[in-house]
């Protein structure tokens, strides 16, 4: 090889001036990749995912049980709903004070489409804005005692989106080990530090802070006010002062809590009767007793002010539709003017509670508001269960793992402010009759 001072051989100078021509480059790469052998793209079908859900459905035909997921209802659902052209009574719906078709929401949802149409038709941030949102995130941030809120277009990008952007690799989130997978998401895409603790176990939470919480720079507890899977929530007096010890944030997802919880359903904080400035960020979505679509973020105005302008989930995706931010307005207007309807949701829900204990079922530690589990363990007799029970007129949908942990099988009772008291008892007498007769078939 020539050193550095000396001259290049003709032939070293014909192969230096050859690489550097690009065209005759790009002839030699097309050359290579057209003599390459054509691969086809490989299927779908091998993906893990469709392979998992193929056995699955394998394995529910062999002990010849139907698909629970995606059921067809024909009419709108509230505490009754129609299935196979069968009416039936519907726990498996999140309507808790009975708004979702409410004359004054539909007659306000039809006059705000009349004037801005069924889409704002772009994000808000660049063309979208109109009054409806502000008038939603002002009532938002009125029922938190907040300085302001955001009005996201998904509830689960609301959390993603929030997390995502307010946190990063030198924080940490620390979250419920039970919490909603929207939580998860935005942890993971934040890459801040991820760490567990036990559901609703506050003493493992404070003492994961004093051995980790020097080692980062922010830290955000996140918790739910209820919890969808299990019906009950935190000591959230507890929660603020942990996280005010240990200098961090506290988020709480009370997308549940809103409604079912407190005299006037403004949510966990109403409930426990705590001062809502110890929470740093109240998360929430528009799907349930707001029913409407879409989340929600109330903050102090530092915050909103980063995720409208940072936030992913909101600066590109497309505003609100009108239709659906007026629908939310004047589902918490009703919310707050109509308290009985928060009196009547908790009477019903403690008395299907009531009822489900006396009948011996495993309801875990639910409180009785709006949400009500009937734990039975074992996945087939689970989805057992809720066959039969719908076939029996009763419609509750089955939670598997790894929706809830291994061996915790559920039914999940929602219950709404519309439920009769003859609809309740019902419900809980067929699952404790069907229950206790339910015998395991042995396949292998």
């Amino acid at each position: 090889m020539p050193t550095s001072h000396d001259p290049l051989s003709d032939n070293e100078l014909q192969q230096l001036l050859s690489a550097m021509q690009p065209g005759q480059d790009r002839e030699r790469r097309s050359a290579h990749v057209h003599a390459l052998k054509p691969r086809s793209a490989p299927s779908f079908e091998t993906h893990p995912s469709y392979v998992n859900m193929k056995v699955q459905r394998d394995f529910a035909a062999l002990l010849q049980i139907q698909d629970p997921y995606y059921r067809l209802h024909e009419a709108r659902a509230g505490a009754e709903t129609v299935l196979n052209g069968l009416p039936v009574s519907n726990f498996a719906s999140y309507d808790y004070l009975g708004l979702n078709g409410h004359p004054e929401i539909l007659e306000a949802v039809a006059e705000a489409t009349r004037e801005f149409g069924t889409s704002v038709s772009a994000s808000r941030i660049s063309a979208g804005e109109r009054r409806v949102h502000r008038d939603l995130e002002e009532a938002l941030a009125r029922t938190y005692e907040t300085d302001a809120a955001i009005a996201f277009v998904s509830g689960h990008a609301a959390a993603v989106s929030t997390l995502g952007t307010l946190m990063g690799p030198r924080d940490l989130i620390v979250h419920d080990a039970v919490i909603h997978n929207c939580v998860v998401v935005g942890a993971q895409l934040s890459g801040a530090a991820r760490r567990l603790f036990p559901h609703n176990d506050l003493d493992a939470l404070d003492a994961l802070l004093a051995d980790e919480r020097n080692q980062f720079d922010r830290v955000m507890i996140v918790s739910e006010g209820l919890f969808s899977m299990d019906g009950d929530g935190p000591d959230l007096a507890r929660l603020i002062e942990i996280k005010q010890r240990h200098g961090c944030f506290l988020m709480m997802d009370d997308a549940h809590g809103l409604g079912p919880l407190g005299e006037n359903g403004r949510g966990i904080f109403e409930h426990q009767r705590v001062d809502p400035a110890g929470v740093d960020l109240w998360l929430g979505t528009m799907s349930k007793t707001l029913v409407s679509c879409g989340g929600y973020v109330a903050a102090n105005a530092v915050i909103v002010d980063i995720l409208k302008h940072h936030a992913p989930g909101f600066v590109y995706s497309v505003g609100m539709p009108a239709g659906q931010a007026v629908a939310a307005t004047s589902a918490l207007t009703i919310m707050r003017r109509e308290p009985q309807r928060v009196a009547r949701l908790a009477s019903r829900s403690q008395r299907f509670l009531k009822a489900a204990k006396t009948a011996a079922l495993d309801v875990g530690d639910a409180w009785g508001y709006g949400i009500v589990p009937v734990i039975v363990g074992d996945t087939i007799k689970t989805l057992h269960l809720a066959e039969r029970l719908l076939g029996r007129g009763i419609n509750a949908f089955p939670i598997l793992p790894p929706g809830v942990p291994e061996k915790s099988a559920r039914l999940r009772f929602f219950i709404n402010e519309t439920h009769t008291d003859e609809q309740i008892d019902q419900a809980v007498a067929l699952t404790a009759e069907i229950l206790g007769s339910i015998e395991v078939p042995r396949i292998f």
